[in-house]
């Protein structure tokens, strides 16, 4: 803490600037002002109590921040307030002996009133008005003893102001630290909270906690989205960090009749449209960073066994090219979020490597391949082994063959048309393909083996 009186020397200005006063004058007016502000310092260190009675009385009533504060435990305010004061005031006696705890103080209430959320406004505008307050109060005590006196208080004016302003810095700087420090420690219980919420290890009693750290209804529905890139290799490899995906915003009432889906940790706002039912916008995702993928929660507002709030979302994404994601099916509440980031996980497995969206509800059967891969791996080379046996090219032609007339529910007829080849070319090498592998594809389970093994190959390579 700066010294409360400084040196002066005073210069006067002029086409030839005369030499400056003698500094005995100057000295002799800066010690007796610096003696009129002493005595009526003492006089204030005598009524501290009033004097933080007063200032508690003020905050209460000019500063809505500290109403609060104040409603809830008087005695804690009055006690920070009135041992600021002995610092402060002491300060300007003993300047040298004051000026650490002074610091200190003001530092510790910093820091104290960003805990609790006070705005740094309202804390800075408590120190100017106990500024404001201490030299009133300095004044009006020179004015009673002696009225002359005030004149000289001038001299220390500026010093006293500087004071005040230091002690706003220090509290400022020491709010945003507390500030910052605090915001991290949410954040970072925040990302713990959402890891164990994702992986199922959150315990039952803390989701209340969960909820309202989250803003998150505990007993919401709720579904997971994974991200990841394309793969660059096999189909276990890490994926590269998350691309930025954008969730929508809010999605029209047409495209999700009865509600959309977001990810939120605030408030969802309603819209109304003038045709449709109202829908909500989230606020912020919630994402957490897995090993192979990150995930983000999508809290669900539409009716439960809506299969269009899903599919809106999915068609809503915003997402670069060659981005992979996967959508799993709808779970209720928070307790149940591990197993939503599973289906997400199976929904994302089951994503072409060349990127795409899933939704899990409408990719089952490649869902059930996926999440056994050594089962899907043998039921590809047992029932496809055989034109493994043939040339590359012409191995392939069967196999793209039989994809597109899967694909046109055994239509010959328009899988030719995707293939640009006539109806008995295709039929052909359907024919080719059952002599090869002896399958018969118009035996509902051969054809149904069949399209879980094109699957497997697809999805898990080989």
């Amino acid at each position: 803490m700066p010294q409360v009186v400084r040196p002066r020397f005073a210069v006067l200005h002029g086409p030839h600037p005369a030499a400056p006063l003698p500094q005995r004058f100057r000295s002799l007016a800066d010690r007796e002002a610096v003696e009129v502000l002493h005595r009526a310092a003492r006089v204030l260190v005598a009524s501290l109590p009033v004097l933080t009675d007063r200032l508690v009385e003020a905050l209460y009533e000019q500063e809505p921040g500290y109403r609060a504060a104040i409603d809830s435990d008087r005695a804690e305010v009055w006690q920070e307030v009135h041992h600021s004061l002995r610092h402060n005031v002491g300060s300007l006696l003993q300047p040298k002996e004051f000026r650490d705890a002074a610091h200190r103080t003001s530092r510790w209430i910093g820091e104290i009133r960003a805990g609790q959320g006070v705005p740094l406004d309202a804390v800075l505008h408590a120190f100017r008005m106990g500024g404001a307050m201490v030299w009133q109060d300095l004044v009006d005590e020179t004015a009673r003893r002696d009225p002359d006196d005030v004149r000289l208080l001038v001299h220390v004016a500026a010093d006293v102001w500087n004071f005040v302003d230091e002690h706003c810095g220090i509290v400022a700087d020491a709010y945003r630290q507390a500030e910052r420090r605090l915001s991290w420690r949410r954040e970072n219980q925040q990302r713990l909270m959402i890891a164990a919420l994702l992986d199922g290890t959150a315990r039952i009693a803390d989701l209340g906690e969960a909820a309202a750290m989250l803003g998150l209804p505990e007993q919401g529905r709720y579904a997971v989205l994974a991200v990841a890139s394309v793969r660059s290799g096999g189909p276990r490899q890490p994926a590269p960090a998350r691309p930025r995906v954008t969730l929508p915003a809010a999605l029209p009432p047409d495209a999700a009749p009865h509600g959309p889906a977001g990810c939120t940790n605030a408030a969802r706002v309603p819209h109304a449209a003038p045709d449709g039912p109202s829908y909500a916008a989230p606020a912020t995702t919630l994402w957490h960073t897995g090993p192979d993928a990150e995930f983000a929660i999508l809290r669900l507002t539409g009716e439960p066994g809506d299969p269009g709030e899903l599919r809106a979302v999915a068609a809503a994404l915003d997402a670069p090219a060659g981005t992979r994601t996967g959508i799993g099916s709808a779970v209720d509440g928070l307790a149940a979020l591990g197993d939503a980031r599973r289906l997400a996980e199976t929904a994302l497995r089951a994503c072409p490597a060349s990127g795409g969206t899933v939704l899990l509800d409408e990719h089952l059967p490649d869902a059930l391949v996926v999440s056994s891969p050594a089962l899907g791996s043998a039921l590809a080379d047992r029932l496809l082994g055989p034109l493994d046996r043939l040339d590359p090219s012409d191995r392939d032609v069967i196999l793209e063959t039989l994809t597109a007339w899967l694909d046109a529910d055994g239509s010959a007829q328009r899988a030719g048309a995707r293939l640009y080849c006539h109806r008995n070319t295709v039929l052909n090498r359907l024919r080719r393909f059952e002599q090869l592998t002896g399958r018969c594809l118009t035996r509902p389970r051969d054809a149904v083996e069949v399209s879980l093994a094109l699957a497997a190959r697809r999805l898990l390579g080989g």
